[in-house]
């Protein structure tokens, strides 16, 4: 297939395309190269993917209207990955209109292109932060997420509803992914595990906030991108089974699918210190802090869906994945 991977330059986007290009589809991708974090990492990750011979990039911001309007009518995809966004939920509360631009504006510009182009399947990256406020756990895509408590999470919720509202419009096949906190080689600078890693080396303190009383579901990004793949592979269908008298916000008579995708073992953030500290061989200098605003003391994903639908869940434990994280860090950074 001939497929365009938005935000190729980023952590999820640029294993996505090793792992399609190492199963023979063609692969464009496109990344704006911002400056959120380190821009000579984003252009690492190219580098590594421009040596495949069905790779091609360009330089593009999805918020760039023309931009985009011009990438679909040059170009026509069997499917777009859009992992393209601003992401971090803190950086949310410090600038918000970055978030309206590249989540919501750019957003609407890929769905338009996938809509004039009448691509076969659009997957989209949402996030695990769209539950907020809710706590009963595990977190299902059955339940309601009307109570966003960061504008990240407001702008992945609308996200979905704009999906929606263009599979149920233009019978175009949307599946949306709830990621739950991705971590791996060549992962995100503004990450735990990567800040961790960097300070522990340098004999720096690490923050851990509400005094370590966290809980996440890591998932490992392997794991991740053959959920994607496999997503990819299944465009959403109508479930001529949903009910309007009690919808089901994860399915719908239009063709739209939301799933979860986590590791469905959620370990606690002391623990994952632990392994951390094993696999560095070094102790953690600690300082403890309050909650973030924005933050949650818990994630832990259901994903009896995607195994039931999809057939498949991930699987690396962090024993397997910090270690793996780690040899990259040191071999990437020569420490």
């Amino acid at each position: 297939m001939k497929l365009l991977v938005t935000g190729a330059a980023g952590f999820i986007g640029a294993n996505l395309s090793h792992r399609l290009l190492e199963r023979g589809d063609t692969v464009h991708g496109v990344d704006n190269l911002n400056d959120f974090y380190d821009v000579a990492l984003k252009k690492a990750r190219l580098e590594r993917l421009s040596t495949r011979e069905k790779f091609s990039f360009e330089k593009l911001d999805i918020a760039d209207r023309a931009g985009m309007e011009s990438l679909f009518a040059r170009n026509k995809f069997d499917a777009v990955m859009n992992l393209a966004a601003q992401a971090g939920v803190r950086y949310s509360i410090e600038n918000p209109h970055a978030y309206i631009e590249s989540n919501i504006v750019g957003f609407c510009n890929i769905l338009e292109g996938c809509r004039l182009s009448q691509v076969g399947h659009r997957v989209f990256a949402s996030s695990s932060s769209v539950y907020g406020a809710n706590t009963r756990l595990p977190f299902s895509e059955h339940d309601n997420i009307d109570h966003p408590i960061s504008l990240y999470a407001a702008t992945k919720k609308a996200n979905e509803l704009m999906a929606h509202t263009y599979a149920h419009l233009y019978g175009l096949p949307t599946t949306g992914l709830r990621f739950f906190t991705v971590y791996g080689p060549w992962g995100r600078p503004d990450m735990a595990l990567f800040k961790f890693t960097k300070n522990i080396l340098e004999g720096k303190a690490i923050e851990v906030f509400n005094n370590g009383n966290m809980i996440r579901d890591f998932t490992y990004v392997d794991d991740i991108v053959e959920g994607v793949v496999r997503v990819m592979d299944r465009p959403a269908e109508p479930d001529p089974a949903w009910n309007s008298a009690a919808p089901d916000p994860a399915r719908s008579r239009a063709p739209y699918r939301i799933y979860n995708i986590g590791n469905n073992k959620p370990v606690q953030l002391m623990r994952y210190i632990e392994v951390l500290e094993r696999a560095l061989g070094k102790k953690a200098q600690i300082e403890m802090l309050p909650m973030q605003p924005g933050d949650v003391p818990a994630t832990t994903a259901d994903v009896s869906a995607l195994e039931s639908d999809i057939g498949y869940r991930p699987k690396t434990t962090v024993e397997e994945g910090v270690p793996r994280f780690v040899e990259w860090y040191r071999g990437y950074y020569k420490v």
